[in-house]
């Protein structure tokens, strides 16, 4: 008897556990540097991750956390503004008009980018711009607002459609930030818990993989467990070469953020001397526009941003936190040059101002 109230005291512990504070960018960063340093061991790299790229990713780690904990412990929130302008037919409405769209999409594109790397290469048009984000913040907010047990059903489906364009950080888009929402709604059981994350496991490795054999000049004799070591260890390797370039471009990256080019292609020039798109990292850009001064300043900012997005989570707030949140963790490995999801970090800011009254300074 006793060792039952035990562990429904331990249930209930474990239910205050906020797994999804912002603290988890931390542990994913040390997951993916860990990932990468025994990818590195490949035969394919000359040597296996150097020091200098470990310590400055603890380091980041470090600042980022200083500024996560800081909002925790000095920043209250009385309470939150509440928003409802989208009723749910509306919700529901704009979901599938976003998997039109993506649909569409594929039609124009003449084919299915994930079996195809010329299709691919050509996959990411001004249609597929607008209807990804808008399915991932429309579907997020469905739930946060109208959960309904069917509406899993869009979530799977939009991971499927989207999966098609031959990118991993699509479906992980979709499936972990509606997971996340899922789990602060209190909706996420052990059945379904498992269940999304195999298919998120699952979907990744396959997508990957199905995409590299694809690639025609490409000839893969890794198994798909150990092409996920060694993209890991590929993507440090860049930025092992980005740091002593270290505030070299002067800006230039983040300039094409916000304007036109692929800052992808631009650091594969300015790095590798060769056209190709890379990914480098949530530290690479930054390291590469400006140092180290702002490296210190973007993960001190994205710590203190994340903290009061993680405090702000009622109602539609529920969604964006989770969509926030999931690309800050993609972007550990693509580094963050996607102006679309720049432009959902702006959705948390305008959610920050509407609460700003409520904000208030902890002094104890």
């Amino acid at each position: 008897m006793q060792f039952q109230v035990m562990s429904l005291e331990d249930n209930l512990n474990l239910k205050r556990i906020d797994f999804f504070n912002p603290l988890i960018i931390v542990a994913a960063i040390l997951v993916f540097l860990a990932m990468g340093y025994i990818g590195s061991f490949n035969y394919r790299f000359e040597d296996p991750l150097n020091l200098e790229v470990i310590l400055t990713i603890f380091f980041s780690c470090l600042v980022f956390a200083v500024g996560a904990i800081a909002v925790k412990y000095k920043i209250e929130i009385a309470e939150t503004k509440e928003i409802d302008f989208l009723s749910e037919k509306i919700l529901v409405a704009l979901v599938v008009i976003a998997l039109i769209l993506q649909g569409l999409n594929l039609v124009l594109i003449g084919g299915i980018p994930l079996f195809n790397s010329v299709l691919k290469s050509n996959a990411t048009t001004n249609i597929w711009r607008i209807a990804y984000p808008l399915f991932l913040i429309m579907i997020n907010i469905l739930l946060a607002k109208h959960y309904n047990r069917k509406y899993l059903i869009l979530v799977f489906l939009g991971a499927l459609i989207f999966a098609l364009n031959g990118y991993r950080t699509s479906v992980l888009g979709i499936l972990a930030s509606t997971f996340i929402t899922l789990y602060y709604l209190d909706k996420i059981s052990r059945k379904l818990g498992i269940i999304f994350i195999a298919i998120m496991a699952v979907a990744i490795m396959a997508i990957g993989y199905i995409a590299s054999q694809s690639i025609a000049a490409q000839h893969w004799t890794l198994n798909p467990l150990e092409l996920v070591f060694y993209r890991a260890a590929f993507t440090l390797k860049v930025f092992e070469k980005i740091i002593p370039l270290a505030g070299t471009a002067n800006g230039h990256i983040l300039s094409m953020i916000f304007s036109s080019g692929s800052p992808r292609t631009f650091i594969g020039e300015y790095v590798l001397h060769y056209t190709v798109c890379l990914t480098s990292t949530l530290f690479g850009p930054v390291m590469l526009d400006f140092g180290y001064l702002g490296l210190t300043i973007q993960m001190l900012l994205m710590g203190i941003f994340l903290g009061l997005m993680n405090k702000l989570k009622k109602g539609i707030g529920v969604g964006i936190y989770s969509i926030i949140l999931t690309h800050t963790l993609i972007w550990i490995e693509t580094g963050p040059t996607d102006i679309m999801i720049w432009f959902l970090y702006l959705l948390g800011l305008i959610l920050i101002i509407i609460n700003f009254s409520y904000i208030k300074l902890n002094k104890n």
